[in-house]
């Protein structure tokens, strides 16, 4: 009886927070919603990944195929090339464009001129609102064999021109510097507002020690920025797989599929080209599974290490 009466208190209090912050659930409503509708409902369509699936036929119709979906994709002959393509430019962009970011809000934090500093994140925020299809075509007039601008100083230098999208060894390049040009700025809003959250003491204490402003960022600024930073990395390691698409179906080309064609261009050529939607489905699906995967070991070495984590 004493546990029942204590379990019907505390259903009793837990009850009355919820009334008391019911403004604040309130708000949540719309983000479960979205998550509900957009992200858990279509789940449901996981099932064609095992399916023979048949556009007229529809879901319910279509035969169930087990795992032959799965066994054409890595009987593919060009599965491990797409499964390398994507793992490197992952990877890449993990060593080349996470860090980016950092140092720049690092930059920014260091500057004291504030209208110097306003037009500097001003620049640096504004690539990342423009459209995917505007800085393909940048990338595609800047690089052009003949009147593009790099070809044009690489002439007047003596040197050959390069039709740079026609070649595979340049493609990871492109595509890495294109996106750290437009990320950059609007990745380093999160790191920015992370800095703030410093306590000044911390700096006063530092400098009461002797420390110069080399000395401050190592001990005061990273180890502040840090949960930060190993959050973001670990999101970053369970999205290894998902390269964006959009841009390398803009700059890509049949001559560079040997280092620019990736899982995501690969599920797009299946599933919207040739209507394949039961093998297209199944790679998505492993592309999930593997994300999450990463996601687990980077946590569980996170958790490890330094003691911080996503859970």
């Amino acid at each position: 009886m004493k546990k029942l009466s204590e379990t019907k208190e505390k259903r009793s209090n837990l009850s009355k927070r919820i009334w008391a912050d019911r403004q604040l659930y309130f708000m949540l409503i719309p983000f479960l919603l979205f998550y509900v509708i957009f992200v858990y409902k279509p789940m449901w369509g996981l099932q064609v990944a095992f399916k023979d699936y048949n556009i007229f036929k529809g879901m319910s119709g279509s035969p169930w195929v087990g795992f032959e979906n799965f066994k054409t994709i890595f009987g593919n002959p060009y599965f491990f090339r797409i499964l390398r393509n994507t793992l490197l430019i992952s990877t890449y962009s993990l060593i080349f464009s996470f860090p980016m970011p950092i140092i720049l809000a690092l930059l920014l934090n260091e500057v004291r001129i504030r209208k110097f500093k306003s037009l500097v994140q001003t620049c640096t925020y504004l690539p990342y609102f423009i459209s995917t299809v505007v800085v393909a075509g940048m990338v595609t007039s800047f690089l052009a064999p003949s009147t593009g601008m790099v070809n044009l100083i690489l002439a007047k230098l003596g040197f050959e021109k390069i039709y740079f999208l026609s070649k595979p060894e340049y493609f990871r390049t492109i595509f890495i510097t294109q996106g750290i040009w437009q990320n950059a700025g609007y990745s380093s809003i999160v790191y920015i507002a992370a800095l703030g959250g410093i306590d000044m003491e911390l700096y006063d204490a530092a400098m009461v020690d002797g420390c110069g402003r080399w000395k401050q960022t190592l001990h005061v600024t990273l180890p502040g920025l840090l949960p930060t930073i190993v959050t973001l990395f670990i999101i970053s390691v369970g999205n290894i797989l998902n390269v964006g698409y959009e841009k390398i179906i803009l700059l890509y080309q049949p001559a560079t599929y040997e280092t620019a064609d990736v899982i995501s261009t690969y599920v797009y050529r299946l599933g919207v080209e040739q209507a394949n939607y039961g093998v297209s489905t199944a790679m998505g699906l492993f592309n999930s599974v593997v994300g999450f995967v990463f996601v687990y070991a980077a946590n569980k070495i996170s958790n490890k290490i330094n003691g911080m984590g996503l859970w």
